[in-house]
């Protein structure tokens, strides 16, 4: 079987309860579907236009990146959670095709400064490196691998220093 060329582009208004079924399928619990329908309902946390979803080439979404508002010390900033591909898609490059996108979206509407907490070997080929490294720390409480908390510079230019303070739905 051939790799699709996978096309990726804002979530539909209409979605939610497909984005939902995809979290589900990836993940073991309900806990990140649960945490995106909560990120939804906060005005402060949801960015509509960077929550991207990859569409297989019958045109359904099968995986879905989230970036959401967060801060680093004082300065807004983004958090890229959750990520999920449908388990039948997974390692065939749609989820690395949702996050390029949601970061060219946050990239093109002037945002400088992602997060994210993810497996070290996967986020670097995205240009994430360990956000202790910026002077970004993790929240309060939070004793997170060096090599798996990370941070990018979407413009290329100096990151923000200091400690990450998540939208209350993460619950940290």
């Amino acid at each position: 079987m051939s790799t699709p060329t996978w096309s990726a582009r804002p979530e539909h208004p209409d979605e939610a309860a497909t984005v939902r079924r995809i979290l589900l399928d990836a993940f073991e619990t309900a806990e990140e579907a649960d945490l995106v329908d909560a990120l939804r309902a906060d005005e402060a946390a949801w960015l509509a236009p960077f929550s991207y979803v990859t569409v297989a080439p019958d045109g359904e979404p099968v995986a879905q990146a989230l970036l959401t508002r967060c801060h680093v010390g004082d300065t807004p900033a983004l958090a890229l959670a959750p990520c999920a591909v449908l388990t039948a898609w997974q390692r065939q490059g749609a989820g690395g095709a949702a996050i390029r996108g949601a970061l060219a979206a946050a990239r093109a509407a002037g945002e400088r400064t992602v997060v994210v907490l993810g497996h070290p070997a996967y986020y670097p080929r995205f240009g994430f490196a360990s956000a202790s490294g910026f002077g970004i720390t993790p929240p309060a409480g939070q004793e997170w691998p060096d090599e798996a908390f990370l941070a990018l510079a979407l413009d290329g230019g100096a990151l923000p220093r200091g400690e990450v303070r998540y939208a209350a739905p993460f619950g940290i």
